[in-house]
Formats: C-alpha cells, structure tokens, sequence
C-alpha cells in the first residue's frame, strides 16, 4: 500500500481534493527519508516523497513479501547472513557516494537497493509466521528471564 501512495503522491499534489491529504504523505517521508530532489524519482515533474534508494527499499520489500506469503514457511537459520549479503549493494553505494569517490543514479540506488528491501520483506513475513504457527508456545530462548521496571 506505502508502495502505491509514493507512486501516487506526485499526481495527487495537482489536483485540489487531494493535494492536502498527500502533502501528509511528504511529511511522512520526511520523517524517514532525507527526500534531495536531486535523489529522487519524479512523476510530471514532481518529486516522489521519498527518494529512490528508499523507493528501492519499499517497492522490494513489499514484492519480499508477497513472495513469503505464496510459500510455505522457512526455518530461519540463514536470517542474518541474508541480510548482510543483501545490504552489500545498498552499503557499498552509499559508501562511494559519502566518500565521493562516484556518483550513481536515481536508477542505480533504486536498484542496488532491492536485495536488501526484498530479503527484509522475506524475512519480516517468515518470522510474522513463525510467531503465529508457535501456537502460544514459548518461542524466545533466554538465560536471563526478561524484568520490567
């Protein structure tokens, strides 16, 4: 759905029912993106509300997803290795940009960013099944009982 309103968002801002409604979504991505025009993909001439690493991220996660509920539940074992591998690309872009070694495009963030989303999408659901085939029994293993307040 977040997927959807981001691609969205730039024609909802020319028409008058709607523009105040999506300027809530550009406040939104404000708070989770750095949203530079100049890193952004644009509809008509109007910036998405989130840049297009991020876009990368939403739009990969959400197909993860989709793709982890049509199969059936994995064990978990290779979680954290997945997502190192995964992070490679989107890490390894973002480092040569910082250091301004080279300049990718909107496309090549956007891209670089879709192992990562799409493992993370992948992996929230497994665990969102897991969790709910455990039928109540106790599914956290920890030495030190957990204490509050």
């Amino acid at each position: 759905m977040w997927v959807l309103l981001v691609v969205a968002a730039p024609a909802g801002l020319g028409t008058a029912s709607l523009s105040a409604i999506v300027a809530y979504l550009y406040v939104a991505g404000s708070q989770i993106c750095h949203q530079i025009t100049e890193r952004s993909f644009a509809y008509g001439g109007v910036q998405f509300p989130v840049c297009a690493r991020c876009f990368g991220l939403y739009l990969s996660g959400a197909l993860g997803a989709a793709l982890a509920w049509l199969w059936s539940p994995r064990q978990l074992r290779w979680t954290r290795p997945a997502l190192l591998v995964a992070a490679i690309p989107t890490g390894a872009t973002w480092a040569l940009e910082f250091a301004g070694l080279v300049g990718f495009s909107n496309i090549s963030r956007a891209l670089a960013a879709l192992p990562l989303g799409g493992v993370a999408g992948w992996v929230f659901v497994q665990m969102l099944r897991y969790d709910s085939e455990s039928h109540g029994r106790e599914i956290h293993h920890s030495r030190t009982p957990a204490r509050l307040g």
